[in-house]
């Protein structure tokens, strides 16, 4: 499983014009599973952005956490983080989970990150959204729960 975490002052999602979900202040979440993703794979994704030190604290060093800034979450399915674009220039999606699997872990993510007390607002899966958001610092984080970086 991947997601690109993004810091950010406000987020929001468009689908057909209208807005269908929105945050202020927290992270925007880009969701990306793959086709052997675990349970453990989900554990793992959940519990490092919730976790994630990514906020100022009065010292201005980058240590604390969505749930400790009173953050909320904007999670966007994002079958495209398994693009493979190492051969020819268009990219491969045959690691990406097929819509069902990904639906499932998507709902289960966003389930688990409401169940820890975090406001949760999403997108609306496989339909085409616009996301705007305002990134703050900018600070983009990348996750995987199959390799380091």
């Amino acid at each position: 499983m991947r997601a690109v975490v993004q810091r950010v002052k406000h987020a929001s999602v468009k689908v057909d014009g209208e807005i269908v979900g929105s945050i202020e202040k927290g992270l925007l979440v880009f969701l990306g599973v793959e086709k052997d993703d675990t349970e453990d794979d989900l554990a793992y994704i959940v519990d490092k952005v919730a976790g994630l030190r990514v906020f100022e604290d009065e010292n201005g060093k980058m240590n604390l956490s969505v749930q400790d800034v009173g953050g909320a979450i904007l999670a966007v399915s994002q079958f495209t983080l398994y693009g493979d674009c190492r051969k020819g220039r268009r990219p491969s999606f045959t690691q990406a989970a097929p819509p069902d699997m990904a639906k499932r872990y998507y709902d289960l993510f966003v389930e688990r990150i409401g169940q820890l007390g975090i406001p949760v607002a999403t997108g609306i899966f496989q339909a085409k959204m616009e996301v705007l958001l305002l990134n703050d610092g900018p600070v983009t984080i990348l996750l995987d729960s199959k390799r380091t970086f």
